[in-house]
C-alpha cells in the first residue's frame, strides 16, 4: 500500500465515488509542484497506489488534486467544484497518510484519516 492513500465518498448518493481521477504532487525546488503519482478511485472509492511501495516518503508539502468534474459528468450530475485540491504536510516520513474526501455536487470536506 502507498504511504499516501485516499478514499472518496459521494455523500449525495450515500456510496463510494468510483472513477475519480486523482493526481498527487509534492512541492519542489522554487516552490513548484511536481507530480509524483496518479490514479483513479476503485469501485470502493479508494486509491491505494499513489506512490510505489518501494519509494520512500519524504517530509514536505503535498497535495491531492481530485478531478470532480470528470466524476460528476460520469454520474450525469452538474457539480459546482470542477476540482478539489487538498494540500497537507508530511512531517513523519515513516507514517501512513490517509486523506479522505467527502463529496457532493455543491460541497466537500476532508480530514486526516487512519
Amino acid at each position: 500500500m502507498s504511504a499516501i492513500t485516499t478514499h472518496v465518498l459521494d455523500t449525495s448518493r450515500g456510496r463510494p465515488a468510483a472513477g475519480v481521477p486523482i493526481v498527487l504532487e509534492v512541492i519542489g525546488p522554487r516552490d513548484q509542484w511536481q507530480e509524483i503519482g496518479r490514479g483513479v478511485t476503485d469501485a470502493d472509492g479508494r486509491l491505494r497506489t499513489l506512490i510505489p511501495e518501494s519509494q520512500a516518503l519524504t517530509a514536505g508539502t503535498y497535495r491531492l488534486v481530485f478531478d470532480t468534474r470528470a466524476y460528476f459528468e460520469s454520474q450525469r450530475t452538474r457539480g459546482f467544484y470542477p476540482q478539489v485540491t487538498v494540500a497537507f504536510e508530511v512531517g513523519d516520513s515513516d507514517a501512513h497518510y490517509h486523506v479522505p474526501l467527502l463529496l457532493s455536487p455543491f460541497g466537500y470536506s476532508t480530514y486526516r484519516g487512519s
